[in-house]
C-alpha cells in the first residue's frame, strides 16, 4: 500500500540485473506507469532526481547510459558502476499530484520549435569533449604518438654533429650510428603487425611509446660508455618505434570509416612530419644552452605524459569502448558484420597477391629517398650549403612543415575524389604517382641550383610532393585487407626499413668516395621504378577478407 503522505517512485539500475525496460516503470507497491516516447527520450539522456524538498529542486545530474547498464537497440552494455541509483518524485497518495513542483516544464513540447530548443539546452549541459567524435580522439592520440616518434628519432640527426666532434667520429661511423636505429626498427615491423592484429592496437602502441621513450633517455649514458653500447641503445629505440605504424594502422582500420580514411591517415602521418619540425627546431637551441644530452632527456620524458592519456581514453575497437555514443558506433561500423579477432595469419594467401608485392616494392623505393633526407639533411645543409648548426636545424624545419601541410591537403583531395565516385584504385594511383615523381623531379634540380635559398626550396617541394604518398600506398593496406592491416603494413614497412638501413649507411660511404649528386641520383632512380610498379600492379579493392 502507498503511504498516505508520500508515494516515492523508485527505480534502481543495476549493471548485473540486465537491460532496463523503458516501456514501463514499476513504482513501490507494485503499480506500474507507462512512459511516452518523449519520456523515454528524456530517460535515455538523463536521470533526474526530483524531490518535494525545496533544497533539492536544482539537483539534476547527467548519467551516461553506458555506465548504468542501459539497453541500446536490444544490446546490453555491462555496467561499470554497481551502486544503486534512485529516481524519485514525491506524490500525495490521494490525488497523486506532485507537490511543490511545476509539472508544466516536464510536459512534452507542443511544437517542433520547443523540442529543438530543449535539445539545444541539453547539449549545452554536456561537456564539449563528450560531443567530440571519439574516432577523431583516437586519431589525435595517434597523431601525438607519431609526433613524439619523430621528435625522438631526428634529435640524433642534429646531435650527431657535436657528438662526432666530441667522440672523433668520421662520416662512416656517423652513418653506422644513424642506421643502427633501423636494426631494431626492422625486427618489430612484422611482429608489431601480428601483435596488433591479435592483441589490439591500444596495448601494442602503448608498449612502443614507453619502450622508445626509455631508450631515448638512456642514449647519452650509452654514448659515454662506448660506441657498441650506443649502437645497441639506438637499436632498442628502433624496436619500440617499429611497432608504432602497424599498431596505428590496426586501430584506425577499426575506428575510421572508408570515407574518412585518407584524411585521418594523413593527419596521423603529419604528426611524424611535425615531430621532425619540432625536433629540428628545438634540438639546436637545447644543445646550445644545455648541451647535446639535453635533447634526449627532454624529448624522451614526454612519452610518459602521453601514456597516461592513452590508457585512459583509447580503446582498440569501437566494440570495446563503453562510452561510445550509439550514433557514432553505427557510423563507424556502417552495417558491417563484426568479425572475430585474428587468430592465424594466412601468409600463403597474402604473399600470393600481386598488389601486396606492389606495396612492398613501392614502400622500399619510397623510403630510400625519404630516410636519406630525414637523417642526412642537416649534414647536407652544414657541409654543402655551409649553414651552421642552428641554421641547419631551422632550415630543416621548412621541408617537413611542407610535408605536414600537403599530407593533409592530399588526404582531403583523395577523400573528396572517392566521395565524388572516382574508384579507390584510381585515387591511390594518382596520389602515389605524385608522391614518387614529384620528389624525383625536384631532387634532380638540386645539382642545377647555386644558392642556398633555391636548394632549400627544392628540398621543401620534394618533400611536399612526397607527402601525397600518405593518400597512396600508406592508405592502401586498409583498402586491400582491413582485417590484416597491421600485418600488411608490417610487411611493406619491413621493406621500407631495409631501404632506410641500406640507404642511410650507403650514403655515408657514397659521400666518402663521391658527391651528393650521386646520392640523389640513386634516390631518383628508385622513385621511377616505384612509379612503374605501383601503376601496373596496385589496386584499391579488398583482396583479403
Amino acid at each position: 500500500m502507498h503511504s498516505d503522505r508520500d508515494l516515492r517512485l523508485k527505480t534502481a539500475f543495476f549493471g548485473q540485473m540486465g537491460p532496463l525496460n523503458l516501456n514501463s516503470l514499476v513504482v513501490s507497491g507494485g503499480a506500474s506507469m507507462k512512459l511516452t516516447e518523449y519520456g523515454k527520450r528524456l530517460l535515455r539522456g538523463y536521470v533526474c532526481f526530483l524531490s518535494s524538498d525545496q533544497s533539492s529542486y536544482y539537483w539534476v545530474q547527467s548519467k551516461k547510459l553506458g555506465k548504468l547498464g542501459m539497453c541500446y537497440n536490444g544490446q546490453f552494455q555491462q555496467s561499470e558502476f554497481r551502486q544503486k541509483t534512485m529516481m524519485r518524485a514525491d506524490f500525495k497518495s490521494e490525488q497523486y499530484d506532485i507537490t511543490g513542483l511545476n509539472l508544466d516544464s516536464l510536459k512534452p513540447p507542443d511544437s517542433p520549435n520547443e523540442g529543438i530548443a530543449l535539445n539545444e539546452y541539453i547539449q549545452k549541459m554536456t561537456y564539449w569533449w563528450e560531443q567530440f567524435p571519439k574516432r577523431w580522439m583516437i586519431v589525435l592520440l595517434c597523431f601525438s604518438a607519431f609526433l613524439l616518434c619523430n621528435m625522438d628519432r631526428v634529435n640524433m640527426s642534429i646531435a650527431i654533429l657535436p657528438m662526432s666532434k666530441e667522440f672523433n667520429w668520421n662520416p662512416a661511423t656517423a652513418g653506422l650510428i644513424q642506421s643502427s636505429f633501423f636494426w631494431g626498427y626492422l625486427l618489430t615491423q612484422i611482429l608489431g603487425g601480428i601483435w596488433a592484429d591479435k592483441l589490439g592496437g591500444k596495448l601494442v602502441l602503448g608498449f612502443g611509446v614507453v619502450w622508445w621513450s626509455i631508450a631515448t633517455v638512456l642514449t647519452p649514458i650509452a654514448a659515454r660508455i662506448g660506441l657498441p653500447f650506443l649502437l645497441i641503445m639506438r637499436a632498442f629505440m628502433g624496436i619500440g618505434e617499429g611497432v608504432a605504424m602497424p599498431a596505428m594502422n590496426n586501430i584506425l582500420s577499426k575506428w575510421i570509416p572508408v570515407s574518412e580514411r585518407s584524411r585521418s591517415l594523413a593527419l596521423v602521418y603529419s604528426g611524424m612530419y611535425l615531430g621532425s619540425v619540432t625536433g629540428f627546431a628545438f634540438s639546436p637551441m637545447l644543445i646550445h644552452k644545455f648541451g647535446w644530452p639535453s635533447v634526449f632527456y627532454s624529448f624522451g620524458s614526454l612519452g610518459i605524459i602521453w601514456l597516461a592519456i592513452w590508457l585512459n581514453k583509447a580503446h582498440s575497437s569501437p566494440q570495446e569502448d563503453p562510452e561510445l555514443r550509439i550514433e557514432e558506433k553505427e557510423l563507424i561500423l556502417g552495417g558491417s558484420i563484426v568479425k572475430d579477432p585474428v587468430t592465424a595469419i594466412p601468409w600463403k594467401l597474402i604473399l600470393s597477391k600481386a598488389p601486396v608485392w606492389a606495396l612492398i616494392i613501392s614502400h622500399f623505393c619510397h623510403n630510400w629517398g625519404t630516410f636519406i633526407l630525414l637523417t642526412w639533411m642537416p649534414t647536407y645543409y652544414n657541409q654543402v650549403l655551409k649553414f651552421n648548426l642552428t641554421e641547419s636545424g631551422l632550415f630543416c624545419v621548412l621541408p617537413w612543415l611542407t610535408m605536414a601541410v600537403f599530407a593533409n591537403i592530399g588526404g582531403w583531395i583523395a577523400d573528396t575524389l572517392v566521395s565524388k565516385g572516382l574508384s579507390i584504385t584510381t585515387v591511390r594511383k594518382i596520389m602515389q604517382s605524385i608522391g614518387f615523381l614529384g620528389p624525383a623531379f625536384f631532387l634532380t634540380q638540386l645539382s642545377h641550383v647555386h644558392t642556398p635559398a633555391m636548394a632549400v626550396l627544392c628540398m621543401a617541394c620534394s618533400q611536399g610532393s612526397d607527402a601525397f604518398s600518405q593518400s597512396g600506398l600508406y592508405s592502401n593496406h586498409q583498402d586491400i585487407g582491413p582485417r590484416y592491416a597491421g600485418v600488411l603494413l608490417g610487411l611493406s614497412n619491413t621493406a621500407g626499413v631495409l631501404a632506410g638501413v641500406l640507404g642511410t649507411a650507403a650514403t655515408g660511404y657514397i659521400l666518402q668516395r663521391g658527391s651528393w649528386d650521386d646520392v640523389f641520383k640513386v634516390a631518383v632512380a628508385l622513385y621511377v621504378v616505384g612509379t612503374f610498379v605501383w601503376n601496373f600492379f596496385s589496386t584499391g579493392e579488398k583482396i583479403l577478407d
